[in-house]
């Protein structure tokens, strides 16, 4: 029997990591994670509750409400519940994307994901995409894969992506939402976007998705052994 390994990836926002992820989990028959709807989730439930997210005491305070999970879908794909509702739509608008990172970079809220998290992929066999999967969730995962791409293909992508679901929004507020996010990702004190030195770096501003997997295959098989 194969041996199962636990897979991170990490990077930048809309570079298509949970593309690749799903992928790679179906072709494996690993569990797949989306780390980011589970902060989503939690930005949406400070959303709806009208708690301000730049108040970090009120954040807390109110994640004791906060109850995230997983549940398969009628195609067998996971969407991110909150509070045992699914609420995969919800968390994927722009309002939503707009604090996401706010309340990431939360200690409390970290913690908390992350527990959760380890929890998960203790039996091996998952596929996770975030910014810190590597680095902190599973500093010993058997492959780690940094994604990222230009700005202006990403901005590119998420508009188009967002577009084609009928939201109203335009590529210079998607470019600074991204650009926003980069920059707190990047220097929040607790579990930072960090590219180490045993990552694969994989910059697929030029890749389409096939070459895309078939990269990370190749090493995915190497990872095994």
């Amino acid at each position: 029997m194969q041996k199962k390994i636990n897979i991170a990836i990490d990077g930048y926002s809309s570079c298509g990591k949970g593309t690749l992820a799903k992928a790679l989990a179906q072709s494996l028959g690993y569990l797949f994670i989306d780390s980011g709807a589970m902060y989503r989730a939690v930005t949406l439930h400070m959303l709806q509750n009208g708690v301000d997210v730049n108040d970090e005491s009120a954040v807390v305070q109110a994640l004791d409400d906060v109850r995230v999970g997983f549940v398969n879908n009628a195609e067998q794909q996971s969407e991110v519940t909150l509070n045992g509702v699914s609420v995969e739509k919800e968390i994927r608008n722009i309002e939503v994307a707009a604090h996401v990172s706010e309340v990431a970079r939360i200690q409390a809220v970290r913690t908390k994901m992350v527990a959760l998290q380890q929890v998960i992929g203790e039996p091996k066999g998952v596929v996770m995409d975030g910014r810190d999967i590597g680095t902190v969730v599973f500093p010993d995962a058997e492959l780690k894969i940094f994604m990222t791409a230009s700005q202006e293909v990403r901005a590119r992508r998420r508009y188009e992506e967002l577009v084609a679901k009928g939201d109203d929004v335009t590529l210079a507020e998607i470019a600074e939402n991204l650009k926003h996010r980069d920059t707190i990702d990047a220097n929040r004190e607790n579990s930072p976007l960090t590219l180490t030195n045993d990552y694969r770096v994989l910059d697929n501003s030029h890749l389409s998705r096939e070459a895309q997997f078939v990269l990370a295959m190749g090493w995915v098989d190497e990872a095994i052994g």
